[in-house]
């Protein structure tokens, strides 16, 4: 009789293993095998990080195997197993991969396919087409949409983590608790004990280092050192965690009145300010979507203050970017002064604050939790919802989709929630971080997340012109190393473009995106569809860049850059100044946020700028979905060419300063789970 060798291999995660029965039946061309349970006398089977092996005999011929089913029975209780995958030796001693990579809980079972990525279009058998269409009705059913706020885009139907699908949720749900990780991280920074004076102001710039964790030559060191430089002010454009707003000015904007006179102390050439913007010296970031944002009011004790502030920059001889205009609001007018760097010193340092202070929130609200975090999970429940296990763009993507969703719920359950963590110290808390995003689902465009593209339409692409933007420089590497992977990849598996165009999965996926997760607004420029390879292999960069390079690039620079306090405010206790000449360093300590809220804030960017535990770097695919050659070999290059990047990147840091890291492929997670 027949005998086929079974070996499956179980998860090494926390609680991966199981005590239950586990039955197994082959599904062939010729036929079906009986249910055989899978136990080894006087052993413990399916242990945590176990590989065992079985010899299953049929009675008949079955013929190709099409299928494996597996059936999981209670032993004791029900409990939870992590299945990574079963290997098949046939009789003719042909071996046959089946990954899963999957939980199967409680009392239920799964169908297996072989690990040969499949589109829909090579599948010819009625069986694997039946597995195919089951498997996409039964996520539909798992994975359904639905609004959180209205304005945003469509997020994941579940109230907390614990309603997620157990394949998308974290391993461990403590490790993600923000609560925990803010009190966690408060603790290890020793700034629990000031939590009591909780609306009392600090004495005086240096008293903000009683809560200031020392680490030898850091970033946030040289951060502390030099904030109130124009130098240091500059340079956070360009590389600090928010890169992503200036852009070249090409006409000075109507509401900001500024003149040559105003400036000229500034300007090095001996050239008129409309010179210098020809020249393409002049850089402008303009704050304007705080424009009438509600501030927080959930503490009825502290007033707290909005800006939306213009800010001219000036690249001067040395090729730096240092400010030489400030104006606090959009409408121009006698109480909303110009400031210079020729004002008095206060009055300079407590303009370049506001502007500080309005960055963090476009940041953390717009650039980091919009712009990665919500359109990463738009692209994951869209991935589970259309594309089969067995498709090869599913394939390539899960990983970059790892824990994305959970981290998201988890957000919108604890942090971003009313009444949640973000309330304790934003001035957008309290549902100004909601307007904000959805202010911002105007600009939320595709060509916005084509990073090539977005440099360009800021007008800061040229190299030699603006030297210093290591953001740009290693972010167009690492997407070029992206793009060129998905290339190969889309090459493997599609022989034309009207391949591509006929696989109605992935116009499928693609489609969801569009109209659920862009709300079907056509102004956004999402494909409705991809007719080309070359579309395809874009979309593919975009998804991935989007959940791993962009959101390490904005995440893992927070507590470097906002953790002295004075240098991005996560509030103000007072409003802009509406004359010259009449602040104090007193007044600008009292503005600044009080003891309580700067702990806050200095935990949660420390947490937030911290690895998961077993992180998965750029590269990096443990779980083995592709069983082809031809895609190792592919991924074997990417990771070449990334590792290369991360010798070019080192090599430039030696010595700095103001090292830029953010973008080294060995710092970059594969996925948005922080």
């Amino acid at each position: 009789m027949p005998s086929y060798t079974v070996t499956v291999a179980t998860g090494s995660q926390w609680f991966a293993g199981t005590d239950d029965y586990i039955y197994l039946s082959l599904v062939g061309s010729a036929g079906c095998s009986e249910k055989h349970l899978l136990d080894k006398p006087f052993y413990n089977d399916f242990e945590r990080g176990a590989v065992d092996s079985y010899n299953v005999i049929v009675d008949d011929e079955l013929g190709d195997i099409q299928l494996i089913r597996i059936e999981k029975r209670k032993y004791w209780f029900h409990d939870d197993w992590y299945l990574k995958y079963i290997t098949l030796k046939t009789p003719c001693g042909d071996y046959i991969e089946f990954p899963c990579y999957r939980w199967i809980s409680g009392e239920s079972e799964i169908v297996l396919r072989g690990g040969r990525a499949k589109l829909a279009c090579d599948d010819q058998i009625h069986i694997l087409k039946q597995h195919r269409r089951k498997e996409l009705e039964t996520r539909q059913k798992q994975y359904r949409w639905m609004e959180w706020t209205p304005g945003f885009p469509l997020s994941i139907d579940a109230k907390c983590h614990k309603d997620l699908p157990r394949d998308i949720q974290f391993d461990s749900e403590k490790g993600v608790d923000f609560v925990l990780n803010y009190s966690k991280a408060m603790e290890n920074l020793f700034i629990n004990r000031f939590m009591h004076m909780f609306q009392s102001s600090w004495s005086d710039f240096a008293d903000f280092e009683k809560i200031f964790v020392r680490i030898s030559n850091t970033i946030s060191e040289q951060v502390m050192n030099h904030w109130q430089e124009d130098l240091m002010f500059g340079y956070q454009f360009l590389n600090g965690c928010n890169p992503v707003l200036i852009q070249r000015c090409t006409k000075l904007p109507e509401n900001l009145p500024v003149t040559t006179e105003m400036v000229e102390c500034s300007l090095e050439r001996q050239l008129t300010l409309e010179q210098e913007v020809e020249l393409g010296n002049i850089f402008v970031v303009d704050f304007k979507l705080l424009d009438g944002i509600d501030v927080n009011k959930t503490d009825p004790c502290t007033l707290q203050f909005l800006a939306a502030p213009i800010c001219l920059l000036y690249k001067n001889l040395a090729n730096k970017i240092v400010p030489i205009a400030i104006q606090l609001n959009q409408v121009p007018g006698d109480e909303n002064p110009i400031f210079l760097p020729s004002d008095a010193k206060y009055d300079w340092l407590l303009a370049k604050i506001w502007v500080r202070s309005s960055d963090f929130h476009i940041h953390q609200t717009i650039t980091h939790l919009l712009r990665t975090h919500l359109v990463s999970e738009v692209f994951g429940i869209a991935m589970y919802r259309q594309l089969p296990a067995v498709h090869p763009i599913f394939k390539l993507l899960v990983a970059h989709m790892r824990f994305t969703i959970a981290i998201n719920t988890k957000a919108r359950e604890q942090l971003i929630c009313e009444y949640g963590l973000f309330d304790k110290a934003n001035a957008t808390g309290g549902g100004g971080h909601v307007q904000l995003v959805q202010k911002s689902m105007q600009d939320l465009t595709y060509s916005s997340l084509c990073f090539p593209e977005a440099i360009k339409a800021r007008g800061m692409d040229n190299t030699e012109d603006i030297p210093y933007y290591f953001y740009r420089d290693d972010g167009l590497l690492v997407w070029e190393a992206i793009r060129a992977f998905t290339a190969e990849v889309v090459d493997i598996y599609y022989g034309s473009d009207q391949v591509v165009e006929e696989d109605q999965e992935l116009q499928d996926f693609v489609r969801d995106v569009y109209v659920y997760g862009m709300r079907d607004k056509k102004a956004s420029g999402f494909p409705k569809s991809i007719k080309t390879k070359e579309k395809l292999s874009e979309y593919l960069t975009v998804v991935i860049f989007t959940a791993s390079a962009q959101h390490a690039a904005v995440n893992f620079g927070q507590y470097d850059w906002c953790s002295w306090i004075p240098n991005a405010p996560p509030t103000m206790r007072a409003p802009p100044p509406t004359v010259k000449g009449m602040v104090t360093i007193e007044q600008i300590v009292d503005m600044l946020p009080d003891r309580g809220r700067s702990c806050w804030h200095l935990g949660a960017v420390w947490a937030l700028s911290q690895f998961q535990d077993n992180e998965l770097f750029l590269g990096m695919y443990p779980e083995e979905h592709f069983i082809e050659t031809p895609v190792k070999e592919a991924m074997a290059r990417f990771r070449k060419n990334l590792d290369a990047i991360v010798s070019v990147i080192a090599e430039r840091n030696k010595n700095k300063k103001l090292p830029y890291y953010y973008l080294s492929p060995d710092r970059i997670p594969n996925s948005v789970a922080i």
